[in-house]
């Protein structure tokens, strides 16, 4: 009995020692690519030398595919719990949406990490991405899809292409992000600032109700309700977006 008690606390041990390195390395690897990253700095920030780190990842390049990975997890982790609530398609709809806005700007790790090894995938270098989506992103998105239809067969939602549903509900949060430099300018304010995203996000969700729903008061309705129960999370860092000369909202 002692000695499986004794293997069961050295296995949560060796867990826990796995976590704070990949939370380390995900942190440092946002920072500065699998470049520019160091390891020294990963081990320090998780309170490991160097030989523990390489014990459990036999490389820089094996740790950078760990982290990388155990970031996206979390992030379908959180999308697939709102699928798979209980509320109506609909309501689940408008709930993913506005936690796929409230991800991109609140955790900045992932952003940094997906834009890093986009930029390999798009320029022909060895990249984790296309794995990635398959083995994570592709389940998460078989899952909307069968939402969508849930919703479409059931009449609360329009009867359109569902990938023309998915960029109406995701792409305007992506654009947002992408065009706040150049919409800021545009407007003469700071859109990364937390009055702004409040306002922004207030407006996706109250748009989604008067857009994709057969009934548009059953949509406002569930518009203002997912509003009402879901808070803003702390904003993530979006300093390098800033230009100089727009007023702080």
């Amino acid at each position: 009995m002692k000695l499986a008690a004794s293997v069961r606390t050295q296995a949560e041990r060796a867990d826990q020692t796995r976590a704070r390195i990949l939370d380390a390395a995900i942190g440092e690897f946002s920072e500065n690519g699998l470049a520019g990253a160091r390891t020294e700095q990963i081990a320090a920030a998780a309170g490991v030398n160097k030989a523990l780190l390489y014990y459990y990842f036999r490389s820089k390049e094996a740790l950078y595919a760990a982290a990388l990975e155990a970031v996206a997890e979390r992030v379908v982790a959180s999308g697939l719990a709102t699928i798979n609530s209980k509320w109506s398609a609909g309501e689940r709809l408008v709930r993913f949406a506005l936690n796929h806005f409230d991800r991109i700007h609140s955790q900045r790790a992932f952003q940094s990490l997906m834009q890093q090894e986009l930029m390999r995938f798009r320029q022909g270098e060895k990249n984790a991405f296309a794995p990635l989506v398959e083995t994570v992103f592709r389940p998460m998105t078989g899952r909307l899809k069968e939402l969508l239809a849930e919703g479409m067969r059931t009449q609360e939602l329009i009867c359109v292409d569902d990938w023309q549903m998915m960029y109406a509900a995701l792409g305007a949060n992506v654009f947002y992000f992408l065009s706040g430099p150049v919409m800021g300018i545009l407007q003469g304010k700071n859109l990364f600032e937390r009055k702004a995203l409040k306002a922004r996000r207030k407006a996706a969700v109250e748009y989604l109700g008067q857009t994709i729903f057969c009934d548009r008061r059953h949509g406002a309705r569930i518009a203002a309700r997912v509003l009402a129960d879901t808070p803003m999370p702390e904003s993530g860092d979006f300093k390098i977006f800033e230009v100089k000369g727009i007023e702080r909202a």
